[in-house]
């Protein structure tokens, strides 16, 4: 009876835990849209924009919804700091690639890091979140733009999704986020990872 009303207890309170790769070039905004989405969900508890500094190797958030503990794995975006990214890859189960949609300068970079992101064969079939960051800027192109600059209609291997965000006034993040969650719940990529820690229903 006793093994009966745990089981019961944990199918109920005990909520699937997702980890989410925060990746982006440098002055993407990725650490400043990590505590936006902190400060979303945990209620004010995000550093503000004024005292975020450039990430040097790893920061960690956790927020929970209703469903799902989500970890976020927030990696520094410079070229030398690129090499660590896959030391990552195997555990996760999605990427929320951040880019600054008014720097069209950028682009070019970021669009050659997402592609080799993508062809690590770790990260098979890891639902894809594009966040077309700083709309609140002048001179920002739509989520519709980047998403054709970026040819995610060629990723037919995966579910993706590009999102007009702003990390500094929120806009866009948990509408993105959501779909997020709902992506992993059902994706071929979280079935894997739970056979490989021989997991049923929890990761």
């Amino acid at each position: 009876m006793f093994s009966l009303a745990h089981g019961l207890w944990k199918y109920i309170f005990n909520k699937t835990e997702f980890h989410v790769l925060i990746l982006g070039v440098d002055k993407a905004g990725k650490t400043t849209l990590l505590e936006k989405v902190k400060s979303t969900y945990l209620k004010g508890e995000g550093l503000p924009p004024d005292r975020i500094v450039p990430t040097v190797g790893l920061n960690i958030g956790r927020i929970e919804d209703s469903n799902a503990k989500l970890i976020f794995w927030d990696l520094g975006g410079q070229v030398g700091l690129r090499t660590i990214w896959e030391k990552y890859y195997q555990e996760a189960h999605a990427i929320v690639y951040v880019m600054d949609a008014a720097a069209e300068s950028s682009f070019e970079d970021a669009k050659s890091a997402l592609e080799k992101v993508l062809r690590h064969e770790d990260l098979k079939g890891a639902p894809v979140l594009l966040f077309a960051n700083k709309q609140d800027l002048p001179g920002v192109i739509s989520d519709e733009e980047l998403s054709r600059r970026m040819h995610l209609k060629e990723l037919n291997d995966r579910p993706y999704r590009c999102q007009a965000v702003s990390a500094y006034d929120g806009r866009g993040i948990k509408s993105g986020i959501d779909w997020l969650v709902e992506q992993m719940e059902r994706s071929k990529r979280t079935e894997l990872l739970r056979e490989r820690a021989g997991v049923t229903g929890q990761i």
